[in-house]
């Protein structure tokens, strides 16, 4: 490019400051957003990329209720994958991995708790390539009681020692040592399944609860499959083939196969790995990221336009001393490089300052993706397109003014120009209003799943933590159990104490469970999912958890006791009309017979997002929760500190070598709502980002069209015309744009946040006010930015803007 149009493009935008600070800056926050948004969501959508991840799919369950088979567990049989690989030919490996998690692992004084990994098959690299740095690969995974590290938890638990050969002890519900037979590198974060360690698949056969399992028909679903398919399959094919095939011949249950790539954001099945993405959510922000890079562009051409006409003279002078109008392109089109080259390279320096805060506010490392960021080629053509027809667009209707009218000051805008340009700031509004709407919406729905009663009172109430919680349940742990719990219920500030299998916001933990119900009439209720689950008969009093009939199980009820309480929900499904007609009732599962003693009030176990199912509590001590409800006074924060270290001392009175930890249940139920509450900040954020890139645009049209109507404004106050007519006559042709981009905005907006808000079980509605408080800021902002300039353009001497004539 001519150095020439670059000088005079610096030295025209150094002497515009205003209009050149303002278009930066519009085009610095659109493009910023736009790739800080994009890296986000490429780091989603990396999520088990790797070379040969196309042709990897995990087996899954699906139930049969009624006639319908639906997506179940996200686990499945020890036998399954095996199986399908013995009798489909497309299935080139199979590998089965038994997660763990909680896992304490130790090398002399070296004790490093909440480890997470899982045993897995010796297939595990033919189908995961995860390189090894230490050990081979094809032997590391065979032999039982055979562990392979991650390079930094091998580095914690060893120094600068090789650790091939060397001895670890695990402790998962007893203390097993291991033989380290690998070192691989860490897993990467944007992985569903974390593991930082590998221990052979066989080593669980040897554990007491598995023992003389293996060979063992289908009665053990605990495990994740994954296969590696042949390339060219018809996954079509082999997915119905694979439905048929039913586990061992079950008529209500069938496999059935989904895409490595595809879990982290389309699966949300009982007993994931972990909480999975969301695919609305990314596609809420890619659209955002979109409107925001768009609006910019608009804004800048809007600009362009406007300030063209304080042009027009000086394309005149130089088009009369002999300039082409390639030439004008040109020296145009140099200036728009100048301020979108400058835009860009502040909006990426922005980028590389916030994203250390970005990743922590999102709880992700971005860059972790980057490796895949060949898959951002189209982003950035994109914004290197949108740039190039944004930067033409401006050049070629400024070169295009006929020098003879520039030069008498006669330019005016045609009415085809002038239509485009209002088109634009409609077009630039109307996406604001959709995303000023969709953030009030967020926002309510967020309120709603944070302030909605879940039918327990889980203020106050503790759940203590400690690796003694993840070991089997045992006479002698049962026994201690109860030692502590009696320890802890003479606490004068402790009001109950309970042991549970579960608790709200909990997780799974073996939870929801496919059976068939005999009811009480004799008939027989088609399978489907019920929550299951033990408790002590203190659980319903530490969880505030009310009854509509009946009470809780006897005292003295235990393991062996046939007494259950269900929910409302359970037993309506049972085709009782009311709670007491429940009562005394008989139901037959797993070969038993329970009888209802007492009908609970539904409770949300897992939030407002899934609906509430039928559920039943047994009794007995199930020794993976502990529950202690404290008293208010205990809860004062000059208190709580001391009340934590008075049960943490009765705790390591009973268990000295288990860790100790808390978490409050209050606290831990509402983080499942932690993502949507950043994804609705976020959302607030880039649609105040997007606002101001429409007031921008809006402040350019302004000026755009005062600079055109000066003279008539300057004819109107001649003939007498107040401040407040021309006030009123400027105003109302931008408020009726605006006007018509909100009646547009409307259905829209409604249409993608009621889309939105399918993906919650319970809801907030789409209240009216948002529609009126968003018109109402809408106008308001509107009035104050093209008031701001139509008071002086009103104000200005009618002498000086009628002297051309």
């Amino acid at each position: 490019m001519n150095p020439i149009f670059l000088k005079i493009a610096l030295r025209y935008l150094l002497k515009n400051r205003l209009y050149s600070f303002i278009n930066i800056l519009g085009l610095t926050v659109g493009i910023a957003s736009f790739v800080l948004i994009m890296l986000y969501v490429n780091y989603e959508r990396s999520y088990d990329t790797f070379s040969g991840s196309e042709h990897v799919y995990r087996v899954y369950m699906d139930y049969k209720t009624g006639d319908v088979f639906a997506p179940g567990d996200a686990q499945v049989y020890n036998l399954s994958g095996p199986t399908i690989k013995q009798e489909f030919p497309e299935v080139l490996e199979q590998v089965r991995l038994f997660h763990m998690g909680g896992v304490t692992l130790v090398n002399k004084e070296t004790v490093l708790g909440e480890n997470v990994g899982s045993l897995a098959d010796p297939s595990y690299f033919d189908i995961f390539p995860y390189p090894l740095i230490k050990g081979d690969k094809n032997t590391a995974l065979v032999e039982p009681y055979s562990i392979i590290l991650t390079e930094s938890l091998a580095h914690k638990l060893f120094g600068d020692e090789n650790p091939l050969g060397k001895t670890v002890s695990t402790f998962w519900g007893n203390d097993v040592p291991m033989t380290v037979t690998g070192v691989m590198k860490d897993v990467s974060q944007n992985t569903h399944m974390k593991n930082s360690f590998l221990i052979s698949f066989d080593t669980l056969w040897t554990w007491e609860m598995f023992e003389g399992q293996q060979e063992l028909n289908w009665a053990n679903n605990n495990f994740f499959t994954y296969l590696k398919v042949a390339e060219n399959s018809n996954i079509a094919a082999l997915r119905k083939k694979i439905q048929e095939n039913n586990a061992d011949g079950k008529v209500d249950e069938r496999h059935d196969i989904e895409a490595l790539e595809r879990i982290h954001l389309h699966s949300n099945k009982p007993y994931e790995a972990e909480a999975n993405g969301s695919a609305n959510r990314v596609n809420f922000l890619s659209a955002i990221a979109l409107i925001v890079l768009l609006l910019s562009w608009l804004n800048y051409v809007n600009l362009a336009t406007a300030k063209s006409l304080e042009r027009a003279k000086e394309i005149g002078i130089r088009k009369v001393a002999g300039a082409q109008r390639l030439h004008l392109v040109w020296q145009i089109f140099s200036e728009s490089i100048l301020i979108n080259g400058l835009a860009l390279i502040i909006a990426l320096t922005l980028v590389a300052l916030t994203l250390p805060w970005f990743n922590g506010y999102m709880g992700q490392e971005l860059m972790v993706a980057l490796p895949n960021l060949y898959s951002l080629w189209p982003f950035f053509a994109f914004i290197l397109l949108g740039t190039f027809i944004s930067n033409l667009y401006p050049a070629f209707i400024l070169s295009g003014y006929r020098p003879a009218k520039t030069l008498k000051g006669k330019i005016q805008g045609s009415s085809q120009g002038l239509l485009l340009r209002k088109g634009l700031i409609t077009l630039q509004f109307l996406a604001t209003i959709v995303l000023l709407i969709g953030t009030l919406v967020v926002g309510k729905q967020i309120r709603f799943l944070k302030d909605q009663p879940i039918g327990a009172q889980l203020n106050g109430v503790v759940a203590l933590r400690g690796q003694i919680l993840d070991q089997p349940s045992d006479s002698i742990k049962n026994k201690d159990f109860q030692v502590l719990k009696k320890e802890l219920g003479n606490l004068s500030f402790v009001n109950a104490v309970s042991t549970a299998q579960t608790y709200p916001g909990g997780g799974y933990n073996n939870l929801p469970s496919f059976m068939g119900i005999t009811k009480p009439d004799g008939s027989f209720e088609e399978q489907t999912v019920y929550y299951q689950y033990q408790v002590e008969p203190e659980f319903f009093k530490v969880m505030g958890i009310s009854f509509l009939a009946g009470d809780v199980f006897h005292a003295n009820a235990n393991g062996g006791g046939n007494d259950i309480v269900v929910n409302e929900q359970f037993a309506r499904k049972m085709g009782f009309s009311n709670a007491s007609e429940a009562l005394e009732k008989e139901v037959k599962y797993w070969g038993q017979t329970w009888k209802i003693v007492g009908v609970m009030e539904n409770y949300h176990h897992f939030g407002l997002k899934t609906v509430i199912q039928p559920m039943l509590i047994r009794p007995g001590t199930a020794t993976s929760s502990l529950l202690v409800k404290l008293d208010d006074s205990a809860l004062n924060p000059t208190q709580l500190e001391s009340a934590m270290a008075s049960l943490q001392s009765k705790w390591k009175s009973v268990f000295p070598e288990s860790t100790f930890g808390y978490t409050f249940l209050d606290k831990n139920f509402e983080a499942q709502y932690n993502d949507d509450k950043k994804f609705g900040e976020a959302f607030g954020f880039f649609t105040f980002l997007a606002i101001l890139i429409a007031l921008m645009g809006l402040f350019g049209l302004t000026s755009y069209t005062i600079l055109q109507r000066r003279k008539e404004i300057g004819i109107r106050k001649v003939n007498g015309a107040t401040v407040g007519q021309i006030l009123s006559l400027l105003n109302q042709d931008f408020v009726k744009w605006i006007g018509l981009a909100f009646i547009f905005a409307v259905p829209i907006s409604w249409f993608a946040m009621n889309r939105w808000l399918e993906g919650f079980a319970y809801k907030t509605t789409i209240s009216w006010w948002i529609f009126a408080l968003t018109g109402f800021l809408t106008l308001f902002l509107t009035l104050l930015t093209v008031s701001f300039q139509s008071v002086r353009a009103a104000s200005a001497n009618p002498v000086e803007t009628l002297r051309e004539e």
